[in-house]
């Protein structure tokens, strides 16, 4: 059996309870700390430090945050538990085939969200 190493630098420090409401909405996604920088026009860097540092996000920054990750900024700060926290997925029968697709190993899941994004660009542009 082969195990994975994982990806990057060992962390500096640990997360504080927003990062690790961050990393786990964002890990959900399937996105790195690159790309959910990309997502928010902020570096990589910026992610990680919301993630392992205490800062004080702007009321925009968290409304982003929070909608790229696809939860309430009330989930991000902890207002709520995680069962409620406003997770925004698809509906039925797609939400559990993504969440299977969420146990494949991490080069299938990109196998599978480059034919999902192809499928729905080609969708978009076809309307």
């Amino acid at each position: 059996m082969i195990l994975a190493m994982p990806a990057g630098r060992p962390p500096k420090f640990p997360r504080t309870a927003l990062g690790e409401r961050m990393a786990s909405a964002r890990e959900k996604l399937g996105l790195t700390q690159l790309a959910l920088g990309e997502k928010l026009g902020v570096s990589q860097r910026v992610v990680a430090n919301w993630e392992r540092k205490p800062v004080a996000l702007r009321a925009d920054q968290l409304a982003a945050l929070a909608e790229a990750l696809g939860v309430t900024g009330d989930y991000l700060l902890g207002r709520q538990d995680a069962k409620a926290s406003g997770h925004k997925g698809p509906p039925g029968k797609l939400r559990q085939v993504f969440e299977k697709a969420y146990q494949l190993p991490r080069s299938q899941q990109n196998k599978i969200v480059e034919f999902v994004e192809a499928y729905v660009d080609r969708y978009q542009r076809a309307s």
